[in-house]
């Protein structure tokens, strides 16, 4: 009986891996830890109960690295949209969105997200990719992101471990369209059918229209074993 589409599929060596970053390498800290740090640097102290709350609500306005905003309101809908494909917008729009609940908490709320103490990377990140790199596995990093994280990774200790940064603020194209999935296969000069994209959302796995395997692999929490091993087994 001849193959199925499926079985053949299954069988494509694999020669690359692309990785998301958020939700897939590394989780965003506490939401409490966040807004009390924040605060402190804002030079404010708050108790641990105002902090949940201001938490909860922040996380509702629209978090960077957290769930989308429960509403997107309309003077910062521009900036909303081009978020991934710009510096400043992102900026703007995740400021925006905390200044509706703290205006004062607002830009240091922001800049937790590009220190390395505001992430936290999953248990098996940094054994994962020392094992594909032991196994001359390139691996690119493909997120859909308004900063550089080449400096974040550093000071998470991987990137050195990393190839190629495909960053949708710099190639001006975002997940799921297949263009940034292909600059990052070109980057490792590897066919897309030889590359396995991981991630966590049915963004990341757009990667399949772009022609590569996709593995998904649900958010775990913080500092926890995250599955990343199934890459391995893949291989």
């Amino acid at each position: 009986m001849p193959e199925s589409d499926d079985s053949l599929t299954s069988r494509r060596p694999i020669e690359a891996v692309l990785l998301d970053f958020h939700g897939t390498l590394a989780q965003v800290e506490d939401a409490v830890r966040w807004v009390m740090l924040a605060a402190q640097s804002a030079g404010r102290e708050l108790q641990r109960p105002r902090a949940t709350v201001l938490a909860d609500r922040l996380t509702t306005a629209g978090r960077a690295g957290g769930p989308r905003p429960h509403r997107v309101p309309a003077h910062l809908a521009e900036v909303w949209a081009d978020r991934d494909l710009s510096v400043d917008a992102h900026r703007a729009s995740y400021t925006g969105l905390a200044a509706t609940v703290d205006e004062e908490l607002a830009g240091h709320l922001y800049d937790r997200l590009l220190l390395a103490d505001g992430w936290e990377l999953y248990a098996d990140t940094v054994p994962t990719l020392r094992a594909l790199r032991a196994a001359g596995v390139p691996v690119a990093v493909v997120s859909n992101i308004g900063f550089d994280l080449r400096a974040l990774a550093a000071d998470l200790g991987f990137a050195d471990l990393v190839d190629e940064f495909v960053l949708s603020y710099e190639v001006g194209r975002t997940k799921p369209d297949p263009a940034i999935f292909w600059r990052a296969c070109a980057a490792l000069r590897v066919d897309p059918e030889r590359a396995l994209m991981v991630g966590d959302t049915p963004a990341d796995a757009g990667a399949a229209a772009a022609g590569c395997s996709v593995l998904v692999l649900p958010e775990s929490e913080p500092g926890k074993v995250h599955g990343l091993g199934g890459i391995l087994r893949l291989l």
